[in-house]
């Protein structure tokens, strides 16, 4: 058959995707970019917050206007299926199939099959390997669901239980990527901190670095999804101290008023979260920080939105990106009163990000004149385009290089840097 596949969503649900591509063209059929060709579409969704349902919602309706003037089998799959099945098995009966959170090759099987609706509980780890590399970088998926009680976060209830995959086979699907090409394995999971708590009875995320930083190819590892309550020292050190594993910190506070933090549920205060972002800066001051902010939480007062900013000011992330709260049902937040106004919340969002643009061009600068290893990825308009270890793809910044000289697409360089903006960066060969 010829499928289609249109990935919404966080990178979790790109790294699935990338193994379901590699089993399906293992048995066979042929993945397609163009809808006139194909005979079976996939959606896979997302249903973390209000934004990203209402994406999937639209992008499922696009299709089923596609089905009209061509004849293909639309499967639906994913989170937003698993916390919806019904309502949505019942709302948009053009679709074809519907499937909730399964491993690749459950999704294989069904497509196969053309089974019109498969939702049990959820399968949210696999044992296979087999895969698309698509490019320079991969996602990796280490674990999955979530054992954290953050009052906001409906994903424990439709994601289930944190499971790990084990260490041989995310060595075995690296191997397999590296040998490949790609020049930057990214690993993911709801909470990267936890990773391998329940199959080693303790976590080992460091133990999972030291395997990977000793195989064998020239690539770099970055981790993202760090929870911030469970950063420890073993973790720090691992990040810091393994030659591949590149020194980034992707820590989602979330906010930055104890009040605040505590209604959402985490345990550290501003102040030992100030001394985690210290503690790691002592030991690399070039190490890249990033964290994700949540505006409007219900009861938030410009007295917490004020605390928030100076503690954003004292920590001076590399990175950040910000959300405006939406309730999600089932989760405690959304049965707390004293609901911020929309209007609120968004000036809020908005005088945040003016205000962190600020400090990301300050953090910037310390690197020009200065030379960094980059990942050249691409070429546009005469200009080379990479990544230093301070931009996840898609999410960061890039780093612009003049060059006349003809490089290898992709690789690595030592780039000097000239001139900075507030989220990227350009330079020069060395």
């Amino acid at each position: 058959m010829k499928i289609g596949l249109k990935i919404l969503g966080c990178p979790k649900n790109e790294a699935d995707c990338d193994v379901l591509e590699g089993i399906l063209k293992s048995r066979g059929h042929q993945i397609v970019k163009n809808v006139d060709e194909a005979q079976v579409i996939i959606i896979d969704t997302c249903g973390f917050i209000e934004s990203a349902k209402r994406e999937s919602i639209e992008e499922i309706l696009d299709f089923v206007n596609y089905k009209k003037k061509h004849n293909f089998f639309l499967c639906v799959k994913g989170c937003l299926v698993q916390r919806y099945p019904d309502q949505l098995r019942s709302e948009i009966p053009e679709v074809d199939a519907w499937y909730g959170v399964l491993s690749p090759s459950q999704i294989a099987d069904a497509i196969e099959k053309k089974v019109p609706f498969l939702v049990t509980q959820p399968q949210t780890i696999y044992d296979d390997t087999t895969r698309t590399c698509k490019g320079s970088f991969a996602y990796v998926k280490i674990a999955d669901g979530c054992n954290r009680s953050c009052t906001f976060c409906a994903i424990p209830s439709f994601k289930g239980d944190f499971k790990s995959r084990s260490i041989e086979i995310i060595e075995a699907e690296v191997n397999n990527l590296v040998k490949n090409g790609v020049k930057e394995v990214i690993l993911v999971a709801q909470d990267t901190t936890a990773y391998g708590i329940d199959l080693y009875g303790k976590p080992s995320l460091d133990v999972l670095l030291k395997k990977l930083n000793s195989l064998d190819g020239e690539f770099r590892i970055r981790v993202l999804y760090l929870h911030p309550d469970h950063i420890d020292e073993k973790v720090i050190e691992a990040i810091l101290s393994y030659e591949k594993v590149l020194p980034y910190f992707d820590m989602p506070v979330q906010h930055g008023s104890d009040r605040i933090l505590k209604k959402m549920g985490r345990s550290r205060t501003s102040s030992e979260l100030l001394e985690l972002i210290e503690q790691i800066r002592n030991m690399n001051q070039d190490a890249a920080i990033r964290t994700s902010i949540i505006v409007g939480f219900p009861g938030e007062t410009d007295e917490d939105f004020e605390k928030l900013m100076n503690f954003l000011k004292k920590a001076r992330f590399d990175r950040l990106g910000s959300f405006i709260y939406s309730d999600e049902e089932g989760t405690v937040a959304s049965s707390l009163k004293e609901k911020v106004p929309a209007h609120i919340s968004q000036e809020r969002y908005e005088e945040l990000l003016v205000f962190q643009s600020q400090i990301s061009y300050e953090r910037l600068e310390r690197f020009v004149g200065r030379t960094l290893s980059i990942l050249i990825e691409e070429c546009q308009k005469n200009k080379y385009v990479g990544r230093s270890h301070l931009d996840t793809p898609e999410i960061d910044g890039n780093v612009f290089i003049n060059s006349t000289r003809k490089i290898r697409i992709p690789d690595y360089y030592m780039v000097q840097i000239t001139s900075v903006t507030e989220y990227d960066m350009e330079g020069v060969l060395v």
